[in-house]
């Protein structure tokens, strides 16, 4: 006890926080889920081989099963905890506390030194994305080659308060001890393959006793990957662009297409196509593009990939956006019908695609100037003034026979 307590005064800060985070997550024992069931120590009573995480009153931590914690990056290490809600945007820090519970006396050479446990690997797993209201866990595995049991395991819990993707920051892993290893950056792997954990070197070897322990910290983004795409039309040249417009066969349009990152992450290798409609030509070199990398003015697009499988238009910060437009030749089209073509855009991103369409509406003259809206009415209004013609006629016959009539009376 006196060298746990001789380490403490080295490190107030380390001790600070072990203390920050045992005060943070005094919650009843049955609602943790740490793993496996397995005989537990007491500070007075530590283990006779090497076992991790098994005492259940550590002076500095507490009930040591309870391993893992999480809390925003932002906020004090009193705001560590088991349940931690996730926000779209917001950072996160993870705390994993790990320790050999066997006896310091088993460390020695008389002992064979088999206190001290040897190829410790910590491993952390993260879910991919969470769901808006669902939880998940942030699970923790420590593992030994000479331990008993071989691997524990605890998580602490994130709720989503909208659809998110959990993304680990690279780098951001530390080991923390009274070792030569203490603030040294663990390797990416730790939420891969796991990474060896030390305290004199990072080789995996940790002897038994509270002066040995220590933790590790790395943190994680809640990012909410979206973005949105639209699609309008113009007659060429008008800039005035809408969701559809009217034009006559030959005439030529200007197609233009918007993408906007608006989740809270970036988006790489953003690709934006065209699928043209049938009787809609592509003019070949009309594509130009328009962003922050070309300071927001119109620049043309080398080569004709917008109709044919798309062009990247490179990568895009949260509220970063760009235009791409095109033109397009107008053909020939039934005459006597009004055709309706549509033109579909869709923007292509690792996280996803999405499409908007545009409109342009044809009416074709046909011979004799006919058009959709001069054609003959047909139908049951047809039918109606028709039977009325005839009866108009009718009354007309019968009312010229009634007056021959009156005339001849008037005659006598």
């Amino acid at each position: 006890m006196k060298a746990i307590f001789a380490a403490i005064k080295r490190s107030p800060r380390l001790a600070a926080l072990v203390a920050a985070v045992v005060a943070a997550v005094i919650i009843p024992s049955a609602l943790m889920a740490w793993g496996p069931d397995r005989q537990t120590y007491t500070t007075a009573s530590p283990a006779d081989h090497v076992t991790f995480d098994s005492i259940t009153d550590n002076p500095a931590y507490g009930d040591e099963r309870n391993f893992v914690r999480i809390k925003p990056a932002d906020a004090s290490d009193s705001a560590y905890s088991d349940n931690t809600t996730v926000e779209p945007g917001k950072t996160y820090d993870v705390y994993v506390y790990y320790h050999n519970d066997a006896s310091s006396t088993l460390n020695d050479a008389a002992h064979n030194q088999v206190g001290i446990a040897q190829n410790v690997n910590l491993r952390m797993e993260m879910p991919a994305t969470v769901q808006s209201g669902e939880t998940a866990d942030i699970n923790g595995y420590i593992t030994a080659s000479n331990a008993n049991p071989g691997t524990v395991y605890d998580d602490s819990k994130v709720t989503a308060s909208a659809d998110v993707a959990l993304r680990y920051v690279p780098g951001s892993a530390t080991i923390h001890n009274f070792g030569s290893t203490n603030g040294q950056t663990l390797p990416d792997s730790l939420v891969t393959t796991g990474t060896p954990l030390g305290y004199n070197a990072l080789d995996g070897t940790i002897p038994g006793c509270n002066e040995y322990s220590g933790y590790a910290v790395f943190s994680f983004t809640a990012v909410q990957p979206n973005f949105e795409v639209t699609k309008q039309v113009s007659i060429s040249g008008q800039n005035n662009y809408s969701d559809s417009v009217n034009v006559k066969p030959g005439d030529q349009v200007d197609y233009k297409i918007s993408y906007v990152n608006t989740g809270t992450t970036q988006q790489d290798n953003v690709v934006i196509a065209d699928d043209l409609p049938q009787d809609v030509t592509y003019v070949p070199g009309s594509t130009y593009m328009s962003s922050s990398q070309t300071n927001d003015q119109w620049s043309p697009v080398s080569g004709d990939d917008i109709i044919n499988g798309g062009i990247n238009i490179g990568s895009f910060a949260p509220d970063g956006g760009a235009y791409v437009k095109f033109t397009a030749t107008v053909g020939d089209v039934p005459c006597g019908t009004n055709n309706t073509l549509t033109n579909s855009a869709s923007a292509n991103t690792p996280n996803g695609s999405k499409s908007a369409t545009a409109n342009v509406v044809v009416a074709q003259v046909c011979q004799g100037g006919i058009t959709p809206s001069s054609l003959p009415m047909t139908g049951p209004s047809t039918g109606v003034m028709t039977f009325i013609g005839l009866g108009t006629a009718a009354a007309g016959v019968a009312y010229a026979a009634t007056s021959t009539r009156v005339r001849n009376l008037l005659r006598r």
